[in-house]
């Protein structure tokens, strides 16, 4: 009897160069239906052909998330999240000392004001300074409090699967230290911008690269408009690029900036984004 049950596949994303860099983030790879399997015949009445092994053989190296001081409901959501993508969810508190003994590529942190001395540690840690923070919980504007801490991502509470297996599959490449492969860095920061030579407000970052970055807010901006921004990331001081907002997405409220190629001031960011991608490369030990 022939068989076409189908098998999947990884889908490569296609964009590069800087039109990859500015574009409006896409999820992380998907998984398609590429081709069915080789037909199989009888050998014998009711006999069939040892099936094909289509599993690849090779898996990504371990990689391990703290997770922080949560609930158990938080906790068993977001391990199931994590493990669904091959990362091991390890649940510790915060006065344990683990953080300073032992290696970890991500961790979970609850938003609140308790969180800044422990993102202290985690940030001036000789072997997790570099790991990806997510925040659990509290606004964007309690979000951007610690914008010198770096926090990666946010999940948001009331927390619901969908929404957790979405953040988690968008940034899952850097947990496993595949920066090349993003060319994006998610990072949440406090971004003052200047619309028009004139209009001045505060936004959050959502994404930031080499040659732009992505943005959040309610502000109402129109594709085109020439703008300035200044931020501050980590060890990069406050720096201001001119741009020019390049996409936007008004059901998210988000909008893509694109810095100005011929604004020299650009090369602090992408210098900074080099450093973080080259510091990152090496595999989770």
């Amino acid at each position: 009897m022939p068989s076409s049950t189908p098998f999947l596949v990884p889908c490569v994303p296609t964009k590069t160069g800087l039109s990859a860099l500015c574009a409006p983030p896409e999820c992380g790879p998907e998984w398609i239906v590429d081709q069915a399997l080789p037909k199989m015949t009888m050998s014998a009445p009711h006999t069939f052909a040892a099936p094909v092994n289509l599993i690849p053989s090779s898996k990504k190296a371990s990689a391990r998330a703290a997770l922080i001081d949560l609930d158990d409901s938080s906790r068993n959501l977001i391990s199931e999240c994590f493990r669904q993508f091959g990362v091991d969810p390890v649940s510790i508190t915060a006065d344990s000392g683990r953080l300073g003994r032992e290696k970890f590529d991500a961790c979970v942190v609850k938003i609140a004001p308790a969180a800044e001395p422990l993102l202290d540690s985690v940030r001036t840690s000789r072997s997790n300074s570099r790991m990806v923070v997510y925040g659990l919980g509290g606004s964007v504007q309690q979000a951007m409090k610690f914008s010198k801490y770096g926090i990666n991502a946010v999940f948001n509470e009331p927390l619901d699967r969908p929404s957790a297996l979405k953040l988690v599959r968008s940034t899952q490449m850097l947990v496993f230290h595949e920066f090349r492969r993003y060319a994006r860095i998610p990072v949440i920061t406090e971004v003052s911008m200047v619309v028009g030579g004139k209009n001045r407000f505060v936004v959050s970052s959502q994404e930031i690269s080499a040659g732009g970055m992505s943005i959040k807010s309610a502000e109402e901006v129109a594709a085109g408009q020439s703008v300035e921004v200044s931020f501050a990331l980590l060890t990069l001081p406050r720096v201001w690029v001119r741009g020019t907002v390049s996409w936007r997405k008004p059901g998210n409220k988000t909008f893509g900036v694109r810095f100005d190629p011929q604004d020299e001031r650009r090369l602090l960011v992408k210098n900074w984004v080099d450093a973080h991608l080259e510091a990152g490369i090496t595999p989770p030990k």
